[in-house]
């Protein structure tokens, strides 16, 4: 009951001000903080305020939080462990990847990753239409 007669105040006393703010025509100000000053009271009548009120003093409410503390702290936690790992999967030598030599380059590690049954040879075909593309706007601009 208490925190609805204070957002009813602060929201009568956010229109005054509105008010006064109107009157020196100063009305896209005025217009702000009317919408501003309505925010409490809306809050109020929509009933948030009574439910804010009952969670802040609800122990399962706060053994909720926790839960979701401990779940966002997991999130994070593997996924600092995924990075500092470099992005390569949980089981060794998983399904889909090919072994690669140590002192291989690059591209060969990018073609063992892509999918087998000849699409790596397709996808680098598309790559070398790709660059003649390029190179036709450039030949044709004189660069």
């Amino acid at each position: 009951m208490l925190a609805e007669t204070i957002c009813s105040a602060v929201s009568a006393a956010g229109l005054g001000i509105a008010a006064i703010a109107a009157y020196r025509k100063r009305f896209l100000t005025a217009a702000r903080m009317a919408a501003y000053a309505l925010v409490p009271l809306g809050l109020v009548m929509t009933g948030a305020v009574e439910w804010i009120a009952g969670t802040a003093f609800s122990p399962v409410a706060w053994a909720g939080f926790g839960v979701l503390g401990v779940a966002w702290l997991l999130f994070l936690s593997t996924r600092a462990v995924e990075r500092r790992r470099g992005g390569r999967e949980e089981a060794a030598g998983g399904a889909g990847t090919r072994a690669v030599a140590p002192g291989a380059s690059a591209p060969s590690r990018a073609v063992t990753a892509k999918p087998r049954g000849g699409q790596a040879g397709q996808a680098g075909q598309a790559a070398g239409d790709d660059f003649s593309d390029i190179e036709a706007i450039l030949k044709k601009h004189g660069i």
